[in-house]
Parts: structure tokens; C-alpha cells; sequence
């Protein structure tokens, strides 16, 4: 009899009309690092809680943790993926990495449950987190983003989604998680709005209106539709996107909540780099002449098994170790610490047990590599 999977946490859950990002600090002692722990046994139960008095509501959260919160909340094993975010470009065209030690993405169709869910989360956690960023999202029309292009047509669904977002085999102790990327984007609607709609479906590579992908003797090579198609061997490597606008009028504030899931967090990187740095280098994408990230993070989301069993995992440093020896082992690179250290390849998305091929796009070099 074949064993089940884990159950992975609710990454390709219902489409929402609402969600609330928090990204929060974990304050860097034993007992905040034990509360942090015993909520993550519970954390599924609050969801139920809140959830079950309005069971049209879709209510769901998926929890991410950061590498560096990994290390000193549960140390090894670790996932072996899971490093700092990764910046690319600069100036004005740059992808910044800012703190962030847990992630929780709430969804409903009403943003009450949101709301009255993160609270509860956050009272139970207390002091022991600090909230850095917090961001309300709103489902815009007929699914279109802050800049009026329908959002994330390309995401994959049914088993493909599971296919490309959770992870198998390539890291056994793992089985189950996924890992997500966020950033948060701040817009020029004047700029932008400016424009011709001819122009901006040039920049974006599809309709505005009818949300139909450009012809490809049409569609720019520096298109945001172009720069974050990726293929390896004739096939498209997915991610899952579920982006939220946000915004503030009174304050001229007009944003998107991106956030990405991915079995590897290598293909959201290298979509990253083409954007940023530009395919070829220069070639980057025209929407960043009128959106900048300012935030950004890489998380791992644990199965859901697994993030209950969190509760009960204590990092050998912290429960027996001198400080100064605990700050040796923080230091030593992800590799060393780690026995499974996966290839992140595209090819490894699409067959997980296949070595890179020549022609690949050898995402796995970009893995903690600087890009200017």
C-alpha cells in the first residue's frame, strides 16, 4: 500500500475575495521562541474556530517561517532550500530583502473573518512577535490588479498546482511544504495611468480588456509576460500567484501584495532576475519604471502536519548549547548543516529525481549569489 503524503497547508486553497499579510519579527529569546512554538500546535484550531461560524466563508491561513527564524526556532534539520531572500537590481529598479521571521497569509471571501482570525493570532502570540508589515487586501473586479490587468491568469489548477507548489520526495524530512516568496509593490497610477492603453498592454503582454496573451511577434521580449514565462525542455515552470491590491487613497498610497508559491524557490528567483536585472541583462521589465518593491521575504510553509509537530522541536543550541556556541553553529552556511541539500533546478520542478541537462536554466547557481 502506497503511503499517503503529507497534507499540505491550504497553499491552493479557494480564491478569495479578501486576505491580510502580517510579517512579523520573532523577539530573540527562550520564551518568546517557546511561544512561537506552542501556537504553531494550534494554530489550525484557530482557523476552525473562526472559521466554522461562517462555513461559506473560505476561511483559510497558510503560515511561512523564514530562514533565520528556521535556525533559532527548530534548527536542523531544515529545509534545504530555505535561505535569505534574495535582493536583485538597484536604485529605483531594485528588489529589497527586508525582516521578516513569520509569515501568515489569511484569506476569506469577508474580510471580518480575516480581520477577527488575525487577532486572535496576534493575542495569542503576544509580545513574543513584532508586526512589520501588515497589509489588507481586496479582490479588484474581474480579478484585475491595482494597474487594471486581470491577475494571475497563468496559475496552474487542480493537480498541476499541487504539482508545481508542494513538495515531494527531493527533500523527504520536508514532504508536503512549499515555499513562498512576498514583496510589496507601490505604484504610479499617475505615471501609469497616463499612458495609452496600447502602451501599457505592450508593458503588461496581454489585452487590457479581454485579458488575451500578446502574439509573440507582437509582445515585447522585456513584456512582463515574457520576462516571467519560464521553460525548461519545452515546458512551463509554474508558480502560484495570489497577489491582493491595497491601497490608500486619502494617502495616494496604490499597491500589489505580491506573493508566490512554489515547490522551489528557484524559478520565482530567476522570474525575479529577468524582471530586475533584465533577460538580457538590461532588458528588464517596463512595469518597474512605475511599481517599486519595497519589501520582500522567502519563507518555507511546513506541511500541516508538520507545523503542528513544530510545537514540540527545540534547537539543540538553544536547549543545551553556550551561547557562543550556538552563535558558530547560526553561522555556518545552510549547506553544512544540512545533509539533503536539494539541486534547485527547473528540471528538478518538473521531475525531481533528473539531473540538469545542458540548456537548462541552471537556476540552482543562483542559489545566494548577488545580482547588481
Amino acid at each position: 500500500m502506497t503511503e499517503r503524503p503529507p497534507e499540505p497547508q491550504p497553499v491552493s486553497g479557494t480564491v478569495t475575495r479578501s486576505a491580510i499579510f502580517l510579517v512579523a519579527t520573532v523577539r530573540d529569546d527562550a520564551a518568546a521562541h517557546a511561544t512561537v512554538r506552542a501556537w504553531c500546535a494550534d494554530a489550525a484550531a484557530y482557523v476552525r474556530a473562526v472559521g466554522k461560524r461562517v462555513p461559506s466563508g473560505n476561511l483559510s491561513c497558510v503560515v511561512g517561517f523564514s530562514d533565520n527564524a528556521w535556525d533559532r526556532l527548530f534548527g536542523d534539520p531544515a529545509p534545504a532550500e530555505l535561505h535569505p531572500f534574495r535582493e536583485f537590481g538597484a536604485g529605483k529598479r531594485h528588489a529589497p530583502a527586508t525582516p521578516g521571521d513569520v509569515l501568515l497569509h489569511i484569506r476569506a471571501d469577508q474580510m471580518d473573518l480575516c480581520f477577527d482570525l488575525a487577532t486572535l493570532m496576534l493575542n495569542k502570540l503576544g509580545d513574543a512577535v513584532t508586526v512589520v508589515d501588515e497589509v489588507h487586501g481586496f479582490r479588484y473586479f474581474d480579478m484585475r490588479s491595482m494597474v487594471g490587468f486581470v491577475d494571475g491568469t497563468e496559475n496552474p489548477t487542480g493537480q498541476e498546482a499541487i504539482d508545481f507548489t508542494v513538495m515531494g520526495d527531493e527533500d523527504p524530512d520536508f514532504a508536503g511544504g512549499s515555499y513562498v516568496l512576498v514583496q510589496k509593490y507601490l505604484h504610479d497610477m499617475t505615471g501609469w495611468n497616463a499612458l495609452p492603453v496600447e502602451v501599457q498592454e505592450r508593458i503588461i503582454g496581454r489585452t487590457k480588456l479581454s485579458d488575451v496573451e500578446l502574439d509573440e511577434d507582437v509582445k515585447p521580449s522585456n513584456s512582463h509576460s515574457a520576462l516571467t514565462t519560464l521553460e525548461e525542455n519545452g515546458k512551463e515552470i509554474k508558480i502560484l500567484r495570489d497577489n491582493m491590491p491595497f491601497g490608500r487613497p486619502g494617502s495616494a498610497e496604490f499597491g500589489t501584495f505580491f506573493i508566490g508559491y512554489a515547490r522551489s524557490p528557484a524559478p520565482i528567483e530567476q522570474m525575479l532576475e529577468n524582471m530586475f536585472v533584465g533577460k538580457p541583462p538590461g532588458n528588464y521589465d517596463r512595469l518597474l519604471d512605475f511599481s517599486t518593491a519595497v519589501t520582500g521575504g522567502l519563507f518555507f510553509v511546513p506541511s500541516a502536519a508538520l507545523l503542528e509537530e513544530l510545537a514540540d522541536r527545540e534547537p539543540v543550541a538553544e536547549a543545551t548549547e553556550s551561547p557562543v556556541v550556538k552563535t558558530l553553529i547560526d553561522t555556518q552556511p545552510r549547506e553544512s548543516r544540512n545533509t539533503a541539500v536539494v539541486d534547485a533546478t527547473v528540471s528538478s520542478l518538473t521531475n525531481a529525481s533528473t539531473a540538469p541537462v545542458a540548456g537548462s536554466l541552471n537556476i540552482g547557481s543562483l542559489k545566494g549569489v548577488s545580482q547588481a
